[in-house]
């Protein structure tokens, strides 16, 4: 089944409102007419209302960063899809291995956020990924079933379609060093495959994205991988054009 690829640029905690409108501007001016590939940019809190209204008609989505499950209450510094919905987002990534390790965010915590995002009419992007410590104890293959499965455990099998999951090996996430295209595409295969257990032929409609240093210089090489249907790109994104290389390699 041909799934549409999505690159998607985490800003994380980078770019004034000033400096993500000279982004968007940039990017705009670079988009080419092919709808091939999906785009989007994952700005601070902050920048979310200025960067969707620059991106306007674009295509181009706007994902929040995080977002928490309840609809409101007393959640000091947390943001609801709603308000993410409100500041102009069209979808949120969920525990990245950054918010993992530093917030303590947890598989059950995922379980709620995930359907709460779908409520909302955003696009979950559930990040999932083994540390170089897991990976190099040959636990890979058990982490990765643990987050996706325990991620995914509350969504109803009709609505995982609208799910994306994004694969990130934590050893290669800011260190300058990818998984080989090889290694990723056996993460992306084994997901797939715990996909097909949650909803069997659904798992083939169900975007993996492949995050960890992508780069131009190595993204045509990995998004050719049968089962990686996308990248979820950090510090690469910073630059418009350095996101849109990315994304003509997804394209070709």
């Amino acid at each position: 089944m041909s799934r549409r690829p999505l690159v998607a640029g985490n800003w994380k905690m980078f770019k004034t409102r000033g400096e993500s409108l000279a982004f968007a501007d940039g990017l705009r001016r670079g988009l080419g007419s092919s709808g091939s590939v999906e785009i989007a940019i994952c700005p601070p809190f902050t920048a979310i209302d200025v960067v969707a209204s620059a991106l306007a008609g674009s295509g181009v989505g706007v994902f929040g960063q995080n977002a928490h499950a309840d609809e409101n209450g007393a959640h000091t510094g947390e943001i609801s899809m709603a308000m993410l919905v409100d500041a102009g987002a069209t979808g949120v990534l969920l525990g990245h291995s950054e918010r993992r390790a530093d917030d303590n965010e947890t598989d059950q915590a995922l379980a709620r956020k995930v359907p709460a995002a779908l409520a909302a009419g955003l696009t979950p992007v559930l990040c999932v990924g083994e540390s170089e410590f897991e990976r190099d104890a040959g636990t890979t293959k058990a982490v990765l079933d643990r987050q996706v499965l325990e991620g995914l455990s509350a969504v109803p099998v009709a609505d995982l379609s609208k799910v994306v999951v994004a694969y990130e090996p934590i050893w290669a996430i800011g260190t300058g060093k990818s998984a080989t295209p090889a290694i990723a595409q056996e993460a992306h295969g084994w997901i797939r495959e715990q996909l097909r257990e949650l909803c069997g032929d659904t798992a083939e409609q169900i975007r993996i994205l492949y995050g960890g240093s992508v780069k131009p210089e190595n993204a045509a090489e990995l998004l050719s991988q049968p089962d990686i249907d996308g990248a979820l790109v950090g510090g690469a994104s910073l630059d418009p054009d350095s996101l849109l290389a990315i994304a003509a390699a997804a394209a070709s």
